[in-house]
């Protein structure tokens, strides 16, 4: 790997995109060079947050994947070029934090005018919350462009990943919300100056506090969901409410150990690539390094 030496000698530090770029090399090899390299020091930025998955045993694993955090989110150069590195790595930083900043508060401005436009938007605003998960509640929002899930369309980065919940609010009022965001959801999806994606769903208190059981997939990834989501607008009161009902279920404990589980897991598939040549014959120790699909599904 001495040309990863000359690479970051003359352009270091690079981001792990910038270094397969250069070098020719595919993503699993710049890595393994990078981390496996005594003369090469790699800092990553950001965090390292609980994801449900069905392809991995037991659900747990770490988002950003192994690879996705080379690629985006770590920069490496020489032992000697540490000072810059470390710049490099600030800059990245507050980029992403700068970005899911701009994205909650553009998620907040887009629900507001939502309520605001409602024929009883008073009542929304007593009887619904509007949550924020995902990338943008964790500080980790991104302006790769990607496809959208349904259409193929390219989309600016990380999605709003909206929860609306509501408590005692009239059905008629529920179904103008849904097809306002709705709508909404199609127009930011074609408008080419914002081709953003919102990603939600609306649910009652009753069916949240049944979720919180916690007992299968989609019950876990719904508790996940409301125990990091951020209040965007709408009843204050109600969001209070959820977060009490989150922690009387003993979720947050719940989520640290799995966390805690995943990412020992994450550190045993680590070591298995380093050590290997070329791709493991291990299905779910690949899919902790390879995955790309970082969609939150909501239930």
């Amino acid at each position: 790997m001495s040309g990863l030496l000359e690479i970051l000698e003359q352009n270091g530090p690079l981001t792990g995109k910038e270094i397969s770029a250069r070098s020719g090399l595919d993503l699993l090899d710049a890595w393994k060079g990078c981390c496996g390299n005594p003369e090469i020091i790699v800092r990553t930025v950001g965090e390292r947050y609980l994801r449900f998955d069905k392809r991995v045993e037991g659900y747990a694993r770490l988002s950003p994947s192994i690879i996705r955090e080379f690629a985006s989110y770590t920069v490496a150069g020489l032992v000697r070029q540490a000072s810059a590195v470390l710049a490099r790595a600030e800059e990245i930083h507050q980029e992403i934090l700068s970005v899911s900043r701009q994205k909650f508060l553009l998620a907040r401005d887009i629900l507001s005018e939502i309520v605001a436009a409602q024929e009883d938007s008073a009542s929304i605003r007593e009887h619904a919350c509007f949550i924020l998960s995902g990338d943008v509640a964790h500080q980790m929002a991104h302006r790769e462009p990607r496809p959208e899930f349904s259409s193929g369309k390219l989309v600016n980065g990380s999605d709003l990943d909206i929860v609306v919940l509501t408590d005692c609010l009239p059905d008629e009022q529920v179904q103008a919300l849904d097809a306002a965001i709705f709508a909404k959801k199609v127009y930011l999806l074609r408008n080419p100056t914002y081709r953003e994606e919102i990603d939600y769903v609306i649910k009652d208190l009753a069916k949240a506090r049944a979720q919180l059981d916690f007992d299968g997939f989609e019950a876990m990834v719904a508790s996940k969901v409301l125990d990091e989501g951020l209040f965007l607008c709408g009843s204050e009161r109600l969001f209070g409410l959820v977060k009490d009902m989150i922690t009387d279920k003993g979720i947050p404990g719940r989520l640290a150990e799995l966390r805690e589980k995943a990412a020992a897991e994450r550190e045993i598939a680590r070591a298995m690539l380093l050590e290997t040549d070329g791709v493991l014959d291990d299905e779910e120790v690949m899919q902790l390094f390879f995955s790309s699909d970082e969609r939150e599904e909501f239930f």
